[in-house]
């Protein structure tokens, strides 16, 4: 998954795009994420969950506290030109186990 991770970070440098998804996700009333705090959870963050047979393409969920102190998730998947944002999003412990990288069972 390192190998996967040098990949993220390399096209990210390059660009990221934002899904119209992630956009409503990140402009949500109370919860707006801003662009510094995804960048720093692609740039800093770990890959908690790895989608190698994704429909829009091999892709993860990435995790970190970012400086305004919150968790914050983000599925990305990299392009050869671009990192492609499809969600962001602050996760909750009714779906997350405290630490937020580990899903909680459903029951």
């Amino acid at each position: 998954m390192e190998h996967f991770l040098e990949k993220v970070r390399e096209v990210a440098a390059k660009r990221i795009v934002f899904t119209e998804h992630a956009l409503e996700e990140m402009n949500l009333e109370g919860e707006i994420i801003s662009p510094d705090e995804i960048k720093e959870v692609i740039f800093t963050g770990l890959i908690v969950e790895d989608y190698p047979s994704d429909k829009r393409g091999h892709s993860c969920l990435m995790f970190y506290h970012t400086y305004k102190g919150r968790p914050l998730h983000i599925v990305c998947a990299p392009r050869p030109d671009y990192l492609g944002v499809i969600t962001a999003y602050v996760p909750t412990l009714d779906k997350w186990l405290e630490g937020f990288i580990i899903r909680r069972k459903l029951k």
